[in-house]
């Protein structure tokens, strides 16, 4: 039974939110998304960043409507327009390992150094890729993206956004990432003086 007024009783009970379904009456491009199962689905953007072995510096930031596949599909984007004609190793969680992703870094001229993802199912990385020292070093070193998001959160200000629309939310993450960077530059030239 609906009472009239301002919030009417309603039973959600059983209904599933989808971005069909739901969306933001204030930022129409955000998206309900949730990290794992059983936790709850939040209006987000996902951030992604791509950062060199050596340094642990960003060298490049996108912001995207969240979605299952954005990650991959922002990856293939920002190593696509990658300037130079270098052989490159991207190391990845077992999100990345998939046929199509695996596919395009090697379409790319890059060497993809995922996680492999073999629970069920067969893994995108065979052992071509894996015989080798260098993938075991990518699978340690890769988990230092990690501290740009960590950073980026608690320091840089962007666990919850204060703005809407994309353009807005893509221009203040690289802002955050950027001051990561010139930190991390300082401690560097710090340690080579």
């Amino acid at each position: 039974m609906l009472t009239p007024g301002r919030n009417g009783e309603r039973d959600f009970h059983g209904e599933t939110h989808s971005n069909g379904t739901h969306a933001s009456l204030t930022d129409p491009d955000a998206r309900l998304y949730k990290k794992a199962k059983g936790q709850a689905s939040k209006l987000c953007y996902m951030g992604h960043v791509v950062i060199e072995n050596r340094h642990g510096l960003v060298v490049d930031t996108v912001t995207t409507r969240a979605s299952g596949t954005a990650e991959r599909e922002a990856a293939v984007t920002m190593i696509g327009a990658m300037p130079g004609r270098h052989r490159i190793t991207v190391g990845a969680d077992k999100a990345y390992d998939t046929q199509d992703f695996v596919a395009d870094m090697r379409g790319l001229g890059a060497t993809p150094h995922v996680t492999q993802n073999d629970k069920g199912r067969r893994s995108a990385i065979d052992r071509r890729t894996t015989r080798h020292a260098g993938y075991q070093m990518s699978q340690r070193v890769r988990k230092r993206i990690e501290e740009v998001f960590g950073w980026v959160k608690t320091i840089g200000g962007q666990r919850k956004t204060r703005y809407r629309g994309t353009p807005l939310v893509d221009w203040m993450f690289t802002l955050s990432v950027a001051a990561y960077d010139l930190i991390r530059l300082a401690k560097l030239l710090g340690a080579a003086a």
